[in-house]
């Protein structure tokens, strides 16, 4: 089947029409239309950047009908039809995948801390930054001392031998350490500071909101957290009706924006980590993370950067 030139949304959006002879099941209408393996269009749908009249859909065998409206963000098909190039789809040679860089904020003898990129877990996989590092800071025994979303980019600390995880456990464990996140959510937030209280999986939690500015149906917000349960600020943020941008699961489901399809990932970065350093209390943690292109790019798209 001819591959056909898809058009692009004045937005960033790549927009497309299902015709009466496309295939009808969303994975195969993506590898059809853009010439991708099924396991990449796969791939697409799986990471929430599919919308299906202006809807987001993540099943591969969802059911398309003629003069339905397919949606994907330009970087998300950039990105798809490049790994469907590394995996060698139309038997040409594949490219030897380029090992990914990750940038080192801070270190001394025992800690590291990274400025985690997005679409990388933290640990326990063979592709997690906790790998990368190992290979890359020649620390074999490097281990994570807490985790980020896999699309949760900035600051993440790891620990370079078991003694040193086992004590920054215990300065974890006793609420010491100060997290600072920032988060574009959608709305226009009218709290200028908001404590969110409500317990997660029945476990006490707490969120300090404050905002930064606001923008064209967006606001720029800083977030300080007490506590650390799993995906807090955006389970509370989604909570409070501000769900951050980009965040396919407790976020928005339905775009009346546009806008909320071009945004590829949740809009959360931490941007600072503060705490005494677990083996030499005299030298305190303190690592800044500044906020990545996609975030300044998504700031900028909703009328809050330059």
């Amino acid at each position: 089947m001819a591959v056909r030139k898809a058009p692009q949304h004045a937005a960033g959006i790549t927009e497309l029409a299902v015709g009466k002879n496309d295939p009808k099941l969303l994975q195969d209408f993506l590898a059809a239309r853009f010439g991708l393996s099924r396991r990449t269009a796969k791939a697409m749908i799986d990471g929430r950047n599919v919308w299906v009249n202006r809807k987001c859909v993540w099943m591969a065998r969802y059911a398309l009908a003629t003069g339905d409206t397919v949606a994907v963000p330009v970087q998300t098909v950039k990105g798809a039809k490049a790994q469907s190039a590394r995996t060698g789809k139309g038997g040409e040679a594949a490219p030897a995948p380029q090992k990914r860089h990750v940038r080192v904020l801070w270190q001394d003898e025992a800690y590291l801390v990274c400025d985690k990129p997005a679409g990388l877990v933290s640990c326990d996989d063979v592709k997690s930054v906790e790998t990368l590092l190992r290979e890359q800071e020649n620390v074999p025994t490097l281990e994570a001392v807490h985790r980020l979303d896999r699309d949760t980019t900035g600051c993440l600390m790891f620990a370079k031998n078991h003694a040193a995880l086992t004590a920054a456990i215990e300065v974890f464990k006793s609420r010491k350490v100060q997290k600072t996140y920032h988060a574009i959510v959608a709305g226009e937030f009218k709290f200028a500071h908001l404590e969110i209280d409500s317990p997660l999986d029945n476990q006490p939690a707490s969120s300090h909101v404050a905002r930064e500015s606001v923008g064209q149906g967006a606001s720029f917000l800083r977030v300080r957290i007490d506590t650390g349960r799993t995906n807090q600020i955006r389970r509370h943020l989604a909570s409070v009706r501000f769900p951050i941008v980009g965040d396919r699961v407790f976020g928005l489901k339905n775009a009346r924006d546009l806008r909320l399809m071009e945004v590829p990932r949740q809009m959360l970065h931490a941007s600072t980590l503060q705490l005494p350093n677990p083996l030499d209390p005299k030298n305190p943690v303190k690592v800044h993370s500044p906020l990545p292109a996609d975030f300044r790019k998504t700031l900028k798209l909703f009328g809050m950067g330059k």
